[in-house]
């Protein structure tokens, strides 16, 4: 770590809500497309298929960047790689812009991933230790409540603005994208003001991808709290690739703010939740989590069936309650029980569980509904998630470290 004068602390608690900002602005874009696939429906013919394999885009592209360079920031620095993810979540915009079709679609949504990847565990690790230089010896419980607000918060932020902007402004497809872009370029001008927090290795140490591993002792444990994670993720997608869609077309909304406020109110929810929860060791928040899940689902199905916005909206919180308990759960289950070496690489495996939590079942989600109709697959959809959230609730809280 760099050494650090009195000067350094002024700008290093400035520098902690500029972090807070860029992390929230390249998180919002990655969810911002939410609410307008209906209207790229319309505008260009797209299925629902066709929207969730948009969605998986993104989602190899988070995957990709986690393992391949959002460790990277040890080695380069946090500010350099910050940079990077701002300057990556602006060329996003600009696709997003320029080629609303489905390839340019595709490409934006990939390097919307690709910087969300890189901002994920950079912009955690970065807060961190500002608010480390800016206010010592006060815990770190700033930096994580703040971290979850602009990760989880960010996404959920990303679906109201574009919502917004689509039913009140003109050029839906365009304008919430212009919208991020200036934000992310101030956002990056911002970054200047930050002072570095790494001292890079010299000599640099060869590249090598992020490992992902279960250290053997902590296989039990690994397991039920990857279920706990791909479950939540799932869920995460179902409403993010599909919940405005859903909006529209079962319950009979033409808003977009309405379209976007149903992912909005997963996401919102369930930063919330990882904000206030304080179980250092994971026991009860994933199964309380686990717990929670069916019963939102049984209401976003009853919504589903005899059609009512409030109550599915009511559902969805309850949902993500549930699915933020659930995966603080399972990372707290996993950090706590792995030993320091292995540490990393245990948290990297349950993410990459839970991304293809967020990828596999959205696809078969989407195949589903070419076959049959939005109530009857989310219905079977939400029992196979429920049976598997508190299957994961108990096996987390009977596995031992």
């Amino acid at each position: 770590m760099l050494e650090r004068p009195a000067r350094t602390l002024p700008r290093s608690a400035a520098g902690f809500w500029i972090v807070a900002a860029a992390f929230t602005a390249v998180m919002s874009l990655g969810t911002a497309p939410s609410p307008l696939y209906p209207l790229y429906q319309q505008a260009y013919g797209f299925s629902s298929v066709t929207v969730t394999i948009v969605f998986a885009a993104y989602a190899v592209g988070v995957l990709g960047s986690l393992f391949l360079v959002g460790h990277l920031s040890d080695q380069l620095g946090r500010r350099r790689m910050l940079l990077a993810a701002l300057v990556t979540a602006a060329a996003s915009a600009v696709v997003f812009i320029v080629s609303p079709e489905l390839p340019g679609l595709i490409l934006a949504r990939l390097l919307s991933g690709v910087a969300v990847g890189m901002v994920t565990s950079t912009g955690v690790a970065a807060l961190a230790e500002l608010d480390a230089v800016a206010r010592p010896g006060r815990g770190g419980r700033r930096a994580a409540v703040v971290g979850t607000a602009a990760n989880l918060g960010g996404l959920g932020l990303g679906p109201l603005v574009a919502g917004v902007l689509a039913d009140l402004a003109p050029w839906p497809l365009h304008l919430p994208y212009l919208v991020h872009l200036v934000a992310l370029l101030v956002a990056a001008a911002l970054l200047a003001l930050v002072p570095e927090t790494v001292r890079r290795p010299d000599p640099r140490p060869p590249y090598r991808p992020q490992r992902a591993a279960v250290p053997p002792g902590l296989r039990r444990q690994f397991a039920a709290a990857a279920v706990a994670a791909f479950v939540a993720f799932a869920l995460f997608g179902l409403f993010a690739a599909l919940g405005s869609a859903f909006v529209g077309a079962t319950l009979g909304s033409p808003s977009h703010t309405l379209g976007g406020l149903s992912t909005t109110a997963t996401f919102g929810t369930a930063a919330l939740v990882q904000a206030l929860v304080r179980d250092p060791s994971g026991r009860w928040a994933g199964p309380l989590g686990a717990a929670a899940v069916p019963v939102g689902l049984a209401v976003v199905v009853a919504a589903a069936w005899w059609p009512s916005l409030p109550l599915f909206l009511a559902g969805e919180v309850a949902v993500g309650a549930g699915v933020g308990l659930m995966f603080s759960g399972a990372v707290r289950v996993v950090a706590s029980g792995a030993a320091p070496e292995n540490r990393a690489e245990a948290v990297a495996g349950l993410f990459l569980t839970a991304y293809l939590g967020l990828t596999l079942p959205v696809l078969g989600l989407g195949v589903a509904t070419q076959y049959a109709s939005p109530p009857v697959v989310l219905t079977v959809y939400a029992g196979l998630a429920a049976l598997l959230a508190v299957a994961a609730g108990r096996s987390v809280r009977h596995a031992r470290p």
